[in-house]
């Protein structure tokens, strides 16, 4: 259960019970946001390219109609990441969004199965499983967003976070590598300490303890990587997919984190507006 004591007071609250009322804008809509720009962003570059985002999104090649299948699945990016800001088309946008972060969640799982020992193909799994949560966050009603389907998430959401602290660790060099060498303290403590926070952050989702401010924490730390990592990647190669890419996919995870914070904000108010109803 989430600790509300702990918990962030949300900016916006549904009014009576809140069972029965959509989050406004303040609440989930400002997470879609984001989410869906940058599922929009990653339809327009697979649209341009023909092909799927790079590592991230690993197809095989002997896929029958591998071409069309990327330019369908680039297509469907555009009109998710479209669909999920305005209310009316939310919930079926989500739905899509999180159908093909499934697929390449599957993809993923066919190399943990050939290198369960590798973190990398954990990493790529969790990333996707990030993101497809949130779009399963952002199909759930009113109703479901205040019972037990949003706490799941949160146990998912917290389980990811904990696999990218530990892929901090597990492979040191490459996160060193990836820090900007003059960051004060060092690149190799940097890399360590957004390590720890990965796995604190997802502590955090799993018990319900200070879920919502872990939540708007992690969402600093993923700004703070675009900024000082992904941009500076296309500034010093612009005409590469690469960081373009990581910067899509590193704004999809903010979004992704906006997503179940605002949910669970949302949800606080929804209990203290029945609490306060029954008093």
């Amino acid at each position: 259960m989430i600790n509300l004591t702990d918990e962030l007071r949300a900016t916006s609250c549904g009014s009576g019970s809140g069972e029965d009322v959509e989050p406004r804008a303040g609440g989930v809509c400002g997470g879609a946001l984001v989410f869906g720009g940058a599922c929009l962003a990653l339809g327009l570059i697979g649209l341009v390219r023909g092909d799927f985002t790079l590592v991230w999104h690993p197809m095989p090649d002997d896929v029958p109609g591998r071409s069309i299948l990327a330019y369908l699945v680039a297509l469907l990016f555009v009109l998710g990441g479209c669909g999920v800001t305005p209310p009316a088309t939310r919930r079926w946008a989500g739905g899509v969004l999180a159908a093909l972060f499934l697929i390449f969640v599957l993809t993923w799982g066919r190399r943990i199965i050939a290198a369960p020992l590798m973190i990398g193909t954990w990493l790529g799994t969790a990333e996707q499983l990030f993101l497809a949560l949130a779009g399963i966050v952002l199909t759930l009603s009113p109703k479901a967003l205040s019972g037990r389907a949003l706490l799941a998430a949160s146990f998912g959401f917290g389980g990811c976070e904990v696999i990218f602290g530990l892929g901090h660790f597990l492979s040191l060099s490459e996160t060193v590598a990836m820090t900007p060498a003059w960051a004060p303290g060092g690149p190799r403590f940097w890399a360590l300490a957004t390590g720890g926070a990965h796995i604190a952050a997802g502590l955090a989702l799993i018990t319900g303890i200070g879920a919502v401010l872990a939540a708007r924490l992690l969402a600093l730390m993923f700004i703070a990587f675009g900024a000082l990592v992904w941009i500076p990647q296309v500034a010093a190669e612009p005409t590469t997919w690469f960081g373009w890419c990581g910067n899509v996919i590193n704004t999809a995870l903010l979004g992704a984190v906006l997503v179940i914070g605002d949910a669970m904000a949302w949800r606080r108010c929804v209990f203290l507006n029945r609490a306060s109803a029954e008093a």
